[in-house]
């Protein structure tokens, strides 16, 4: 009898054993089997994965110059395991019941308890884990300050990375644990969008303090508890040399690169190239929903208004990611995606020089440190410089930008593209065409400017003002003659002469009263970004009307149709706009992108500030080349001719023997008080038919060649033919030398 049982149980055991077997092949072997399934995607759930860092792309200038680019920046890294020895709640989740207070061990630290007591603390310390642990911390905290920072500067980063490591662990047992689905639902199911607090209070509530804890200290398993965070920046080799002795046998310490944006020519082109800080607010919003472009805490990001922010789509890289499972073995693999690179117009050499000399300049005492000047390519449209001063250190920038908030000299605005200033006489060009082109002047018919000052209402003339005479005694006042002398009673009469809406069409033709899209041409990879604000550099559009425009730009124009968005001017105020006063105000990049205008005869094109832009066809402004020949010839006259503007700052130049001829406008005004210059430089085209002197002594229109134009503009200043003019005298110099005009006299282009 007990033999037959034993067989039976012998031989029921055996297959049970068989079906395990089988069972056991059937989820190993069967590739479709749900078990097996089910298996590979908790090991999935339970896999790990690792973000690679990426690299930001660099801004160039025009001749592949670096002006901005990330570098290597060293940092003392600690990892969260060893940090979290100081957390109090990490201890309370492992129960740890060691009696030994911090601050007796910070005493003996810092060798402040007297020798029983410290011998008698060690020898706790040797046979306590967690005490050695929390000594080998404030040990850490305590050789860091040996570089610079505060101890309690030190303590408090280290208690943020133990805030926030614990608020995320906190966060998943909580979504991990059948969160409120009415909580869910209000976030459109999205759980990442819960806010942590909304998410804790949650938790507090449906939840008691230990049974929280116990649910927390299950969640082990994120990324975040095998991380090391930045505890310590090291400036210097010496400093990275010195911690590298100081920790070489601490496992939980190590120096580890971070890349730093890096700005090689300081504080050229400040304004224009802008910096970088800390993503934070409004600035996440930009990847929010694109996990692997999505800011991370320590990340940084452009900072409004520079080219910095405005190409924040196109210099931010993507980072990869290696996605292991639970047992280690590489799943998925995203490719890094490195920030590209942004080319500006800019010439920094020329810049660096151009700021160079204005700060250095013997400026009279009433000009202010505010001042702006751009060159402009006149075939190519580029921006050679864009120039604002006073100018700071952009790798300083996020550091200072509080002292630079407050700074009352205001450096941190652009005025090349952002002030507005009453334009003052160098609208006077822009008036004269329209009068020519409106038929309500002729270029021979005079306009009287006696030696008396001006009927009540009406703007009296600057020569009248300084000397008390006219220019009636200098010469026949017509149109060319006016522009030579900046008469203010020929260009108030003939303003008073254009209907204002004709007189506003013809200032938007020119660029007045709208702004330039300085935008880069490369397009976005618009899937990762969720926040589509229009990025543009803070422009002005200044101000062609008796009032401020409806809208933060404008239309562009249109003869016949109107000018949208464009209050209207009234009738008295355009006296006011013929000598560039009143309300009218433009920008520097504005004046001299009209001047270009006028010099590829009457043809507007955009400035262009990045160069992957294509160079714009240009719109045909319809000007006649009569009108066009007597404005140059007044321009030319300014500079080069007695009684001219700027005649005394141009007459012994050079400019001329070098092959440049120069047409120019002065200007100043009153309340604000602003002097100005600008114009244009020409090379022409050579032609071995034409001598020397035709093609160079006699101011003749411009038609093949090279050109750039110029405005510059100083606060304060009250003289434009002296505080303005022999700037830009002496930059025109710099664009010579640069190889930008003159001298070779074989450059061609066609405007």
């Amino acid at each position: 009898m007990y033999d037959r049982r034993a067989k039976i149980f012998v031989i029921a055991s055996a297959f049970l054993l068989l079906v395990c077997v089988l069972r056991l092949m059937h989820m190993q072997l069967l590739p479709d089997s749900s078990l097996q399934d089910r298996i590979a995607e908790l090991k999935l759930q339970r896999g790990r994965s690792q973000q690679l860092k990426t690299v930001r792309g660099k801004i160039l200038d025009r001749n592949d110059i670096v002006l901005a680019t990330d570098l290597p920046q060293f940092q003392l890294h600690i990892s969260y395991r060893l940090s979290s020895f100081l957390d109090e709640r990490v201890r309370q989740e492992n129960n740890d019941d060691c009696q030994s207070p911090r601050d007796p061990i910070a005493a003996l630290v810092l060798g402040k308890l007297e020798t029983s007591a410290a011998d008698e603390l060690k020898k706790h310390i040797d046979a306590c884990e967690t005490c050695q642990n929390v000594y080998q911390v404030l040990q850490i905290i305590e050789k860091c300050t040996n570089f610079g920072p505060e101890r309690a500067d030190i303590e408090e980063r280290i208690k943020n990375i133990n805030d926030r490591v614990w608020n995320l662990r906190t966060f998943v047992a909580w979504a991990r644990n059948d969160p409120d689905p009415n909580i869910l639902e209000k976030y459109d199911n999205n759980i990442n969008s819960v806010p942590l607090s909304e998410a804790t209070a949650n938790f507090e509530h449906r939840f008691p303090e230990a049974q929280r804890l116990t649910l927390i200290s299950k969640v082990d398993d994120i990324t975040e508890m095998d991380t090391s965070y930045p505890l310590l920046e090291l400036r210097t080799d010496d400093d990275i040399f010195a911690a590298q002795v100081e920790f070489m046998d601490v496992n939980d310490v190590q120096i580890l690169p971070k890349a730093k944006r890096f700005y090689p020519f300081g504080s050229v082109a400040a304004q224009t190239i802008g910096w970088v800080g800390p993503a934070k607010g409004h600035y996440k919003e930009l990847f929010a929903d694109d996990r692997l472009s999505s800011y991370l805490d320590d990340e940084v990001c452009g900072k409004r208004p520079g080219v910095e922010y405005v190409c924040e789509t196109i210099l931010r890289g993507r980072r990869g990611e290696l996605f292991y499972d639970i047992d280690r073995r590489l799943i998925s693999l995203t490719e890094t995606r490195f920030g590209k690179d942004v080319r500006l117009s800019l010439d920094i050499k020329l810049q660096q020089r151009i700021e160079g000399y204005l700060a250095d300049y013997p400026h009279e005492p009433y000009c202010g440190p505010g001042m702006a000047a751009v060159i402009i390519d006149v075939a190519t449209t580029d921006i050679l410089a864009l120039v604002s001063m006073p100018v700071f250190d952009l790798n300083r920038a996020r550091y200072d930008y509080e002292a630079l908030i407050d700074d009352p000299d205001k450096p941190l605005i652009n005025r090349a593209i952002y002030e507005q200033y009453p334009p003052g006489s160098v609208v006077k060009p822009l008036i004269l065409i329209a009068g020519l082109e409106s038929g309500h002047i002729t270029p021979d018919k005079v306009i009287h400017c006696p030696a008396q000052k001006a009927p009540d209402g009406w703007p009296s003339c600057w020569i009248y003002n300084r000397h008390k005479t006219g220019h009636d005694a200098a010469w026949e006042n017509n149109a060319r003659n006016a522009i030579r002398g900046s008469c203010n009673i020929y260009f108030s009469r003939l303003a008073d002469r254009i209907e204002p809406l004709v007189l506003q069409q013809w200032l938007l033709k020119f660029g007045y009263g709208r702004k330039s899209s300085l935008v880069p041409h490369d397009s976005s990879d618009e899937s990762r970004v969720t926040s589509h604000e229009s990025r543009d550099l803070r422009q002005s559009p200044g101000i062609i009307s008796s009032s401020l425009s409806r809208g933060s730009s404008l239309q562009s124009a249109g003869m016949g149709q109107g000018l949208p968005g464009v209050p209207p001017l009234k009738e008295f105020e355009r006296r006011l706009f013929g000598i560039g006063q009143g309300n009218l105000r433009a920008t520097p990049l504005q004046v001299a992108n009209a001047m270009a205008t006028i010099a590829r005869r009457g043809i507007y094109k955009p400035p262009r500030l990045f160069r992957k832009i294509p160079n714009s066809e240009g719109v045909a402004l319809g000007i006649s080349p009569e009108t066009l020949d007597v404005v140059y010839d007044g321009m030319h006259a300014v500079v080069s001719e007695t009684g001219g503007t700027a005649y005394r700052e141009f007459a012994h130049s050079g400019l001329t023997e070098q092959g440049v001829i120069v047409y120019g406008k002065t200007g100043s005004t009153e309340e604000p008080d602003v002097a100005w210059f600008a114009g244009f430089a020409w090379q022409p085209q050579a032609r071995p038919e034409r001598s020397r002197r035709a093609q160079l002594g006699d101011g003749s229109s411009p038609r093949q060649g090279r050109a750039i134009a110029i405005a510059v503009v100083v606060e304060g200043g009250q003289h434009g033919s002296r505080d303005a003019a022999p700037l830009a005298r002496d930059i025109i110099q710099f664009c010579i030398e640069a190889g930008y005009i003159g001298k070779a006299l074989n450059g061609i282009s066609n405007w």
